[in-house]
């Protein structure tokens, strides 16, 4: 696993030179944004050993078997550990998964792999809500429920599948032809775009995304990216 230093405070892990999570450093250890792909918990601790703390808290973007894929295997570890997603994403994370939709969704089929964990969420975050250093963000789009995380001491934006980071900054959907994913499993379009323009309000300085590496240019970067995925539409 590749450890990438993004800034004081964090950490991109990546895994298969294409898969990332994230350690975000707070005053009493590391937050860990995702999991992987089953299988990544020895090098998630060891790269959490080798920067010098602890695993205190799990938060997820969404329930993608990319993102979720070693929950369980880190919960086995580290029975203490706050494991955080959002409300909505709870069904789609049970054993067995629970995909119906709710009042009001796109009636669009949910696309990619959804395994559940067998973990038990025992906090959610809301909306807008602080979580240690990270702004929690509603960005829907990819899959129900999916958050991105602002860490708002530095302007890093962890985007899960909100955004790709595979050779430009894109919103998911509007991916570079030769890397299919997370756009393949798209859930709803005009969600990703909707959630990319709530994105222009607040203060991102660069992007983390779950896949390619860590990107900059801010807001300006974000507007090039629906620029790109409007044409795209109207074409």
């Amino acid at each position: 696993m590749r450890i990438t230093p993004i800034s004081a405070n964090s950490w991109q892990l990546t895994r298969y030179g294409i898969i990332n999570c994230y350690l975000i450093r707070e005053s009493d250890g590391f937050t860990l944004i995702d999991t992987g792909l089953p299988g990544s918990g020895d090098e998630i601790l060891a790269a959490a050993k080798s920067l010098g703390g602890g695993i205190r808290r799990i938060v997820l973007t969404h329930a993608h078997i990319d993102h979720v894929g070693s929950v369980d295997e880190l919960m086995g570890t580290l029975p203490e550990v706050v494991l955080t997603a959002s409300e909505r994403s709870l069904p789609l994370l049970s054993r067995p998964v629970d995909k119906t939709f709710r009042v009001g969704e796109p009636r669009k089929p949910y696309a990619g792999g959804l395994s559940g964990i067998a973990s038990k969420i025992t906090q959610t975050v809301d909306d807008e809500e602080l979580f240690g250093s990270l702004r929690c963000i509603s960005t829907p789009g990819h899959l129900p429920g999916h958050f991105s995380f602002l860490d708002e001491r530095d302007g890093t934006l962890f985007a899960g599948d909100a955004m790709v980071c595979v050779g430009r900054l894109s919103i998911t959907g509007w991916g570079p032809w030769y890397f299919k994913l997370p756009g393949f499993v798209m859930w709803s379009k005009p969600l990703a775009i909707a959630s990319a323009l709530r994105l222009l309000d607040y203060p991102i300085e660069k992007f983390a995304c779950g896949h390619g590496p860590v990107r900059g240019g801010g807001t300006r970067a974000l507007r090039h990216a629906m620029v790109v995925a409007e044409m795209s539409r109207v074409g």
